[in-house]
């Protein structure tokens, strides 16, 4: 059984957390001015674990994918620290570091039609990152393509191999981008919106997918996504996002039986649930701050129906709240403290 990492993703004297990031910075250049898309994000994934960053669009939860694995823009500013297998890739030349990520984090994106390349097969699309990584002839690597669709269930493999994208299904494109991020066997696997735009039979094989790659590779994984039936089904531990900061960290089921942030209770409100009516959901009233005109205090304090005049004025920092929880809320700071 592994080890329970502890609000801070710590595991005691077990094996050292395959992803480390502390004070994560991300900003972008833009016609009006500078964008904080994350803003001092800390988090760590220990083995085996499956880790999910949850929050509305916009929230800087794809940018902290693109940070870790290298992606981003050279535009983009990124400050703070990402160690991968407890290497510090930030500080490493940016060949190195394309190469570290490449090889240890596998990113699948969450747009599989636009991720692949039209004019090539999915087999050769595989087989190219064999044959960059690790000098494989041609031939080697798309036997090892073969596999690779095997084992994320597509049908007929040998024959699939030889597919374009056009000719794949939305799931089995979803596979197709899970085996790319496979190919070079990463200790980390990191899905942005997996299931996005997936109907409900697809979505539920997909996540099946991944609880068994993590059980049979025994790989950690972070899921990137606003549904929070995946995260039930899925996950560990979380992290909620908003407005590019961390607000909420804990256990899954701890969160979900008491969730410590009015953001995560709203976001917990507006699921669907069996017995319950259109009526019956709870919209989180008004919509996301802009990135660029951030109001002062808590970020959520706007839309929030708990807000104090300190959360007008201070921001909350993210604070102990209980055994492994942390929670950036002054009500839930308060609450702790009692």
């Amino acid at each position: 059984m592994q080890a329970v990492p502890a609000a801070d993703g710590t595991t005691g004297g077990a094996a050292p957390p395959v992803l480390s990031v502390h004070g994560l910075g991300v900003e972008f250049a833009s016609a009006r001015g500078a964008v904080r898309a994350v803003d001092g994000l800390s988090m760590q994934v220990a083995r085996g674990e499956v880790f999910a960053i949850v929050g509305e669009s916009g929230s800087g939860k794809s940018s902290v994918a693109l940070a870790v694995t290298g992606l981003l823009p050279p535009s983009a500013r990124v400050e703070g620290e990402v160690r991968l297998l407890g290497r510090d890739v930030m500080r490493m030349p940016a060949a190195e570091r394309r190469r570290m990520a490449g090889e240890q984090a596998g990113l699948v994106c969450q747009d599989a039609l636009s991720s692949l390349n039209p004019c090539t097969t999915v087999g050769f699309q595989i087989a190219e990152t064999l044959m960059v990584h690790r000098g494989m002839a041609k031939r080697a690597a798309m036997q090892d393509a073969v596999r690779l669709l095997k084992l994320t269930g597509v049908p007929a493999p040998e024959e699939r191999v030889h597919d374009y994208p056009h000719q794949f299904s939305g799931g089995m494109r979803q596979r197709a981008l899970i085996a790319i991020a496979l190919a070079l066997d990463p200790a980390l696997l990191i899905a942005d919106e997996p299931t996005t735009a997936l109907d409900a039979t697809i979505k539920a094989q997909i996540l099946d997918l991944l609880l068994r790659l993590r059980r049979d590779l025994g790989m950690s994984i972070v899921i990137i996504t606003h549904d929070m039936g995946v995260v039930a089904k899925l996950a560990d531990r979380m992290l909620v996002m908003y407005a590019g900061r961390a607000i909420e960290v804990g256990r899954v089921e701890e969160i979900f039986a008491r969730p410590a942030h009015p953001y995560t209770r709203a976001l917990l409100d507006a699921v669907p649930r069996l017995g319950r009516g259109a009526k019956d959901l709870q919209p989180i009233p008004g919509a996301p701050p802009s990135m660029q005109a951030l109001p002062p205090g808590c970020a959520f304090h706007p839309r929030c129906p708990l807000a104090l005049p300190r959360c007008q004025a201070e921001a909350p920092a993210l604070v102990p709240t209980g055994a492994a929880r942390q929670a950036a809320c002054h009500l839930a700071i308060a609450g702790a403290a009692a």
